[in-house]
C-alpha cells in the first residue's frame, strides 16, 4: 500500500509537470523578474528546464489551479482606471501587485470596518501628514486598524503604473493598498485620501464592494465620475475648500509655509497642490517637499525595493 501511494504520488508529478509544461506561454504574461525579486516565486533561469517549475511556483503564488483560472479571476475584476488610456494596463503586472497585497492583508487582523470610527481616524490622520515617516507610519496602521481598514504598502511593479488601490476583501475588509509610486509626500497623502474616499463613498451596496479602484499617477484625465468624486473629495480633505481661494496669493516659500502651519499639514502638500493647480511651474518650490521610502513589507529585499518605477 505504502509503494502503491509512493507511486501514485509521483505519476501525478509527472502528470502535473507535463501540464505545466503546456502552460509554460503564460510566463510571459507575467512580471517574473520582479516576483523572483520579492521572493514569491524561486529564482532560476526561465529555460525549458525550469518553465514547468516556475508555472507551478507562479500557480501557489496567485492560489490557482491553471493560467485559465487566474485570468477569469484577475482579468475578469472590474477595474476602475485613473489613467489617460486604459490600453496602458498590463494584467500580469498589476495583477501580481495586487496578491502581492492580498498576501499582506492575510497576515493582518482587526475589527470589523466601522464607518464612523473611520472618518474619525482620517481626521486625525491628516495632522500626521506633518511628521516624519518613521513617527506616522506605526499610528497610520493603528489609526486604521482600529476603524477596520487595512493598510498595505507594495513597492510598484512598472509596468502595473499604479499608485494605489481601494477594494474589498470582503464586505466588512476594506484594503487600502499604496504603492509609494513617485515617493514625494504630497503625492503619498493624495493617494491615500484618495484611496479613503472610494471607500467612505463607493461602497454603498454589495456590488459596488466588488469593484477595485485601480489609480495611476499618470493619468492625464479619467470620465469615470467616481474618479473626480474621490479626488475632489481628497483635496478638499487636505486643503478644505474654504481655503482653496488663498491658494493663488502663494507665490513664496514663506507664505506657503505659513498657510501650510495655519491649516495644520505639511508645506509639500501644499506645493502639489499650487503645482496641479497652475499656480506656480512644477520645478518651484520643490525643497518644501519631503521625499521619503517607507517600509514595504512584502518584498523587503534590496532588489525589489528598487524596482519602484518611479
Amino acid at each position: 500500500m505504502a509503494r502503491e501511494a509512493n507511486f501514485q504520488r509521483h505519476k501525478a508529478r509527472l502528470e502535473a509537470a507535463k501540464r505545466h509544461a503546456t502552460w509554460a506561454g503564460w510566463l510571459d504574461e507575467l512580471p517574473l523578474k520582479e516576483l523572483m525579486a520579492c521572493g514569491a516565486v524561486p529564482k532560476m533561469r526561465a529555460d525549458a528546464k525550469n518553465k514547468p517549475r516556475l508555472v507551478e511556483a507562479c500557480l501557489r503564488f496567485f492560489g490557482v489551479a491553471s493560467p485559465d483560472e487566474w485570468r477569469n479571476l484577475y482579468a475578469g475584476m472590474h477595474v476602475a482606471f485613473r489613467r489617460s488610456r486604459e490600453d496602458q494596463s498590463d494584467v500580469g503586472a498589476i495583477s501580481a501587485w495586487l496578491r502581492l497585497g492580498e498576501q499582506q492583508a492575510e497576515k493582518l487582523d482587526g475589527p470589523k470596518y466601522d464607518r464612523a470610527r473611520f472618518e474619525k481616524a482620517l481626521v486625525a490622520i491628516r495632522a500626521l501628514t506633518r511628521e516624519q515617516p518613521q513617527v506616522f507610519e506605526p499610528k497610520l496602521r493603528s489609526l486604521l486598524q482600529d476603524a477596520g481598514v487595512l493598510l498595505v504598502l507594495v513597492p510598484a511593479i512598472p509596468r502595473a503604473h499604479v499608485s494605489g488601490v481601494a477594494r474589498w476583501l470582503s464586505p466588512t475588509r476594506p484594503l487600502i493598498q499604496l504603492s509609494l509610486y513617485g515617493k514625494t509626500n504630497d503625492k503619498f497623502w493624495f493617494s491615500f485620501f484618495h484611496e479613503a474616499a472610494h471607500i467612505l463613498l463607493h461602497a454603498n451596496s454589495p456590488e459596488d464592494k466588488k469593484s477595485i479602484f485601480l489609480d495611476d499617477p499618470n493619468a492625464a484625465h479619467t470620465t469615470d465620475p467616481r474618479e473626480h468624486e474621490a479626488n475632489t473629495w481628497a483635496g478638499n480633505c487636505l486643503i478644505p475648500e474654504q481655503h482653496a481661494s488663498t491658494l493663488a496669493k502663494l507665490r513664496t516659500k514663506r507664505k506657503a509655509e505659513e498657510f501650510a502651519q495655519a491649516i495644520g499639514i505639511h508645506p509639500g502638500i501644499v506645493v502639489g497642490r499650487l503645482q496641479h493647480d497652475g499656480y506656480i511651474e512644477p520645478s518651484w518650490m520643490n525643497d518644501l517637499k519631503q521625499s521619503f521610502s517607507l517600509e514595504a513589507s512584502a518584498c523587503a529585499q534590496p532588489a525589489c525595493a528598487g524596482s519602484s518605477g518611479s
